[in-house]
């Protein structure tokens, strides 16, 4: 069975990954969607949000898994038994960045790293984008799956 770990923070989950996950289901037998916790780090949306984000967007996909974990990617894939670490890449830049990773995995392990391009009508999204936008009040809808809803009070 070949799996794949697609990693990120997912604050929130975009077109793009949502692109990239769609197009994994077809090269893998399982796509798991893993949400990375870093607590250096500050987040727009709760850890759950982003879990019920990204699982209803797939709620009919059982090729498609969402967990959270702390820690190195290459030690989830082990614990998850998948062979592979699915990524995106939009442009050069993503390119770099991503390769430096993908060598250091290699070489701390034997799981190898799968690059697909986002999508033309997708590639210019990131979640940065998608957070400042809803920030400033505009309308972020377009950039991410119907799944993505913030209830305002």
């Amino acid at each position: 069975m070949k799996k794949a770990i697609f990693p990120g923070s997912f604050d929130p989950i975009t077109k793009g990954h949502f692109d990239i996950i769609k197009r994994g289901i077809s090269l893998f037998d399982e796509v798991i969607v893993a949400i990375g916790i870093n607590a250096e780090k500050k987040y727009m949306f709760s850890l759950e949000d982003r879990k019920r984000f990204i699982e209803d967007a797939f709620k009919d996909e059982p090729k498609v898994k969402v967990i959270t974990y702390e820690g190195l990617t290459i030690d989830l894939c082990q614990k998850e038994n998948a062979q592979f670490i699915l990524r995106g890449l939009r442009n050069p830049a993503d390119f770099e960045f991503e390769k430096a990773i993908a060598h250091t995995n290699r070489k701390l392990s034997k799981i190898e790293t799968v690059f697909l391009l986002t999508a033309a009508k997708t590639s210019y999204i990131s979640s940065s984008i998608v957070r400042d936008v809803i920030r400033n009040g505009g309308d972020y809808t377009v950039l991410v799956p119907d799944s993505v809803r913030i209830i305002e009070n």
